[in-house]
Parts: structure tokens; C-alpha cells; sequence
């Protein structure tokens, strides 16, 4: 009996420091957020309700082409990067999104409709998201969100236009150039045949930017 009690107990002091880490992962979210636009504390409480935890492992997929992507993800620690599937096998990489980033399926999610994506973890990554619907409620309870939803949607667009400022400069030199530049940690934390395909060289040529590039 002593034994079962003493299981219980820890048992439930391991649920009791998830709960407290997880409510500190909420809390930093919110303060992230509240940088973009500030925070009223009807919002603040209801995101605290709302926000749901998920663990990727490494390899781990978030997201399937052919999946509806119904969910937007706040990244709190980790890193993930979403591909397409060539007919061939071969795949390209389309972003990477790290810690403080969000990741979603933008067409999957807002036309609510199958993907044409996949997004895996290249690290073990903890997330936390909200719905498709639960986003509409907080438009609709919360019209200041509507502010902050815009910001966060400037934000996705700004990161989008740097990839394509990155892919179209005709020098692989010059790609690699702006990735080291505005994204290290992507250069040290990323295998190279993701960033190659990011950058749409091949690796051959990455291992020459590395050694020649400081």
C-alpha cells in the first residue's frame, strides 16, 4: 500500500511541474505577443485556457501534404522546417521556423483545406497552438486581437519576402551570404543538404561557401 501511495505521490508531483513549466511556456508566448501589440487581461486569461501543448520528436512530422493544416503553432523551443515532395522523392525546403517563430500551413490554415506541405522537427521541439476556430473566437471576443493577428501576419509575410530576397539573388554566394548574415543559427543549427535546398544549390557548392565565406 505504501508503495502504490508512494507512486501516486510522485506521479503527481510530476504532473504538478508540467503544469507549472507549461504555464511558464504560456506566459512567455503572451509576453512575446504582448511586444506586438499589448495584451488586456481578458485575453491574457483566455490564451492561458487555450493554448495547448505538443511535442515533436526529432524527425517527428506536425504536418502531411494532403492534411488540413488546422492549427497555428507558437515555437517555443526547437526548430522545424516545412517541405514539398517532388514525383521523383526528392524534396525542397520551403522555411525553417525556430524558437518564438509561428508555423503554420498558411493556405492549408485559412482556406481550410487539404496541404500541399510537410513539416517536420529538426529538433526535439515544444510547441503550443491554437485552432482554426479557437483564432475565429478570439477575433470575435477579443476585437484587439484582430490588431495583433494582423502584426503576426506582417510578421509571416516580412520572413516570406526575405526568402524570396534570398532565392532570387542570382549568386550562390550571395544567398549564402544573406542567410549568414540575418540567420546564423539557422547556418549552424540546419544539416546542409536542408540549407542547400533552401538556397537551391547543391551541397558541393554549400561546403565551398563555408570554407570560403568567414
Amino acid at each position: 500500500m505504501f508503495a502504490v501511495l508512494r507512486v501516486k505521490i510522485v506521479l503527481c508531483l510530476q504532473d504538478t511541474t508540467k503544469q507549472e513549466i507549461g504555464a511558464d511556456m504560456k506566459d512567455k508566448i503572451i509576453a512575446y505577443l504582448g511586444q506586438l501589440y499589448p495584451i488586456a487581461e481578458g485575453l491574457r486569461v483566455w490564451l492561458k485556457k487555450t493554448l495547448k501543448e505538443r511535442r515533436l520528436a526529432r524527425k517527428e512530422l506536425l504536418l502531411k501534404a494532403g492534411e488540413r493544416g488546422d492549427f497555428i503553432c507558437f515555437i517555443v523551443n526547437g526548430l522545424l522546417r516545412s517541405y514539398t515532395l517532388a514525383e521523383d522523392g526528392s524534396d525542397t525546403t520551403v522555411w525553417f521556423m525556430k524558437e518564438m517563430d509561428i508555423a503554420i500551413s498558411v493556405k492549408s490554415f485559412y482556406e481550410q483545406a487539404p496541404g500541399r506541405e510537410y513539416i517536420e522537427a529538426l529538433e526535439s521541439s515544444l510547441l503550443f497552438y491554437i485552432t482554426y476556430a479557437e483564432l475565429e473566437e478570439a477575433y470575435r471576443l477579443f476585437p484587439d486581437f484582430n490588431i495583433l493577428g494582423r502584426r503576426l501576419t506582417e510578421r509571416y509575410y516580412v520572413l516570406s519576402e526575405e526568402r524570396l530576397h534570398c532565392i532570387r539573388n542570382k549568386k550562390a554566394e550571395d544567398r549564402y551570404r544573406f542567410l549568414q548574415e540575418h540567420h546564423p543559427d539557422i547556418v549552424e543549427r540546419v544539416p546542409d543538404k536542408y540549407i542547400s535546398s533552401y538556397l537551391d544549390i547543391s551541397t558541393g557548392t554549400l561546403c565551398r561557401l563555408k570554407h570560403s565565406i568567414p
